[in-house]
């Protein structure tokens, strides 16, 4: 059964890695434009333009050969952060559809094959393809040019592939084998890597070697351990580490007070995380957008949407702005509450600040409030996103039909 398993998976991918180097070979007689600005294709893009282009394209894009397209056209690279975020999203997708042999051309042709032999493209692509699981290709770039950067880039290819036995080999036998010296970040993987595996415990260890080798460990060594003992509900832990970065000059600041907040509410401990919130706030730490967006997002998964709006307002009376998700987050667990006039509230908020979300959640707002009576706010609703967000007009027609 297992063989049989493993042939079909390879034929699909042998037929995907065709299908994607036929499209590859059109892409050659193509010109960028007519696929990144198929309205404009004889228009002259800049790079900046092109990577825009694609991370548009690929928001939407499911068919493994276009996505295969859409990046070689824009020629991605990881010089830029839109060209990383682009990439990152087109491995993703083509990991889904098991297309492993199109992410081993494309990051090979995109950005291990530079003549300049580019570090950081190395870095990133180690990266690309830990986040696909491909380890042995991860392996074998880091092979093509050891270095302490891209030692670090695959111990992190090592977490995002969930292979941390894996990592702990690697950071034993490599930096002999390939006479590479580690550095504080490469402790600081290691220790991420502890905490992610549920083996936070051997931070210790690693600690001890860090202050043979003169490592001073900093804010992220700390908070990645305190990340770990939180997740496994080892309280006693969490205070030996606080003792061990007064000791050590790293002093809790905002970064490890949000870190705290996160871990606390992530394991079902909110009011906790209120309280540690609290004494934030009395010892004069003023918070940010991020401290409010872990207690919010922790209290409406626990199902008290009372504290959850309470916050809300709070944060906004103290002229904080959240990214887009944290207001996007409340309107989904508003409604599934019923809560639909509040719910209808966030969402004025939100496109106040040309923020409009998408689709699935604006629908629960709309139903909801048409649900109960409220048909003239739900259309009024769907009038405000539609001005917004007109590509998007065609989607809600059937709902509107609905509301006749």
């Amino acid at each position: 059964m297992a063989l049989h398993t493993a042939l079909r998976r390879r034929n699909l991918e042998f037929h995907l890695l065709l299908r994607c180097l036929s499209a590859a070979s059109a892409v050659a007689t193509a010109s960028p434009s007519a696929i990144l600005s198929p309205s404009n294709p004889s228009a002259i893009l800049t790079a900046k333009q092109k990577s825009r282009a694609a991370l548009s394209l690929l928001k939407s894009e499911t068919d493994p050969s276009r996505i295969v397209d859409i990046c070689r056209a824009a020629a991605l690279t990881s010089a830029s952060h839109l060209d990383r975020v682009a990439l990152s999203s087109a491995i993703s997708k083509l990991s889904s559809s098991l297309c492993f042999s199109a992410i081993r051309s494309l990051v090979d042709d995109l950005l291990l094959s530079s003549k300049d032999h580019n570090p950081r493209f190395l870095s990133h692509a180690i990266v690309l393809f830990g986040q696909a699981g491909m380890l042995d290709d991860a392996l074998r770039a880091f092979r093509s040019s050891p270095s302490c950067s891209s030692l670090n880039s695959l111990l992190f290819a090592c977490i995002l592939s969930k292979n941390h036995s894996e990592l702990a080999k690697i950071f034993r036998d490599y930096p002999t084998t390939y006479g590479v010296t580690p550095n504080l970040e490469t402790y600081n993987i290691v220790i991420r890597s502890f905490a992610e595996s549920g083996t936070t415990r051997s931070f210790y260890s690693v600690f001890e070697e860090m202050r043979k080798r003169n490592f001073k460990p900093n804010t992220t060594t700390f908070c990645n351990t305190l990340e770990g003992f939180y997740r496994e509900l080892r309280f006693d832990e969490v205070e030996r580490v606080l003792e061990l970065m007064k000791k050590h000059d790293c002093h809790p600041g905002l970064t490890t007070c949000n870190v705290r907040i996160q871990a606390l509410c992530k394991i079902g401990r909110s009011e906790q995380a209120k309280d540690l919130f609290r004494e934030m706030v009395k010892s004069g730490m003023k918070p940010s957008w991020v401290t409010y967006n872990h207690l919010i997002t922790g209290f409406c998964k626990e199902g008290n949407l009372n504290e959850a709006k309470r916050l809300y307002k709070e944060m906004r009376s103290k002229g904080c702005v959240a990214e887009s998700g944290v207001y996007f987050t409340l309107i989904h667990y508003l409604c599934k509450d019923g809560d639909f006039e509040a719910a209808l509230g966030v969402c004025e908020d939100t496109m106040a600040r040309n923020w409009v979300p998408c689709f699935a959640i604006m629908e629960m707002p709309v139903n909801g409030l048409a649900s109960s009576s409220k048909v003239g706010e739900a259309k009024d609703l769907i009038k405000k996103v539609k001005e917004r967000f007109p590509k998007g007009s065609e989607m809600w027609k059937e709902v509107e039909d609905g509301m006749q």
